[in-house]
């Protein structure tokens, strides 16, 4: 029997996507995990308008096999230097490596589309599946900040990371 390789894409995120991203992020802790203060829960067509139509700001949203499975962006922090923000693979399409694709796909496109020369990142600490996907695409932690963010009370550390291209 055959099987056939699944086909990803990496898509501008439109207006039109608005809609799914809404549908992932269902609580407030997921909001916070994912967006950190940018967001506020629920989302909203307007914020995400509003964060969206930044200039520095460029979403993706990623499909497998025509399905929609994530969300991605690149934050221009200067000409040659990129931060991945927001990073999302669906509920229940967890646990198949697909993040890796996905940011594979986005590093690429960076290097290739923006002339990127490093990329940077902010994870929770706590979040280890987050840390360890990005371990294993060569990320390095470069500091931690503790103490600059709060959710429901509790602090949570920020680990920043780095990659040259």
């Amino acid at each position: 029997m055959e099987t056939t390789q699944p086909h990803f894409q990496l898509n501008a995120f439109q207006p039109q996507d608005y809609a799914q991203l809404i549908a992932w992020i269902t609580t407030e802790d997921l909001n916070y995990l994912w967006g950190g203060p940018c967001y506020r829960f629920p989302l909203d067509h307007q914020q995400i308008k509003a964060h969206c139509d930044q200039d520095e700001v460029f979403a993706y949203l990623f499909t497998v096999d025509q399905r929609n499975a994530g969300f991605v962006e690149l934050y221009r922090e200067s000409p040659h230097c990129f931060r991945l923000c927001r990073v999302f693979i669906a509920d229940d399409l967890r646990g198949q490596k697909l993040s890796q694709v996905m940011l594979k796909m986005v590093i690429e496109k960076a290097t290739l589309e923006f002339n990127a020369q490093l990329i940077t990142l902010a994870v929770f600490a706590h979040n280890q599946a987050a840390k360890h996907c990005y371990q294993t695409l060569g990320f390095k932690t470069t500091s931690i900040e503790k103490g600059t963010r709060t959710f429901k009370g509790q602090s949570w550390d920020l680990e920043l990371m780095a990659k040259a291209l």
